[in-house]
């Protein structure tokens, strides 16, 4: 997979999250909107420190926090559609990009150990 579709994929998914705190900023919801936030534009910024990793160790420890990051924004998205803050429309709108972007990180995490990981959600 090409770590190009993969960053292109993660930026446009944080201009998505930097949108939705806006929106949830101006009907004022600040503490999950700051979470979403920051765990959502993280994953891009993650694969772009990836690009210049010091070894392999390195590249897939930054690929693994980045997944770490996209299931924590999957978990704030659903905790704001649960509380109302988005409606479940809004949620289905951005929730596939939120699981591609999980695929796609455990999918290039196994292909880099060359064994399988498993996917514990």
């Amino acid at each position: 997979m090409s770590s190009s579709l993969l960053m292109d994929k993660s930026y446009k998914f944080a201009l998505r999250i930097v949108k939705l705190y806006r929106y949830l900023s101006s009907h004022r919801e600040y503490i999950l909107s700051k979470q979403v936030l920051r765990s959502g534009t993280s994953i891009g910024a993650l694969l772009s420190e990836a690009k210049y990793a010091q070894s392999k160790a390195d590249f897939i420890s930054k690929l693994s926090i980045a997944l770490k990051e996209a299931n924590e924004t999957h978990y704030w998205l659903r905790l704001l559609k649960d509380s109302d803050y988005l409606t479940l429309q809004e949620y289905q709108n951005i929730e596939p990009d939120i699981e591609e972007l999980i695929k796609l990180l455990v999918s290039s995490i196994k292909t880099l150990k060359g064994d399988k990981l498993i996917d514990k959600r």
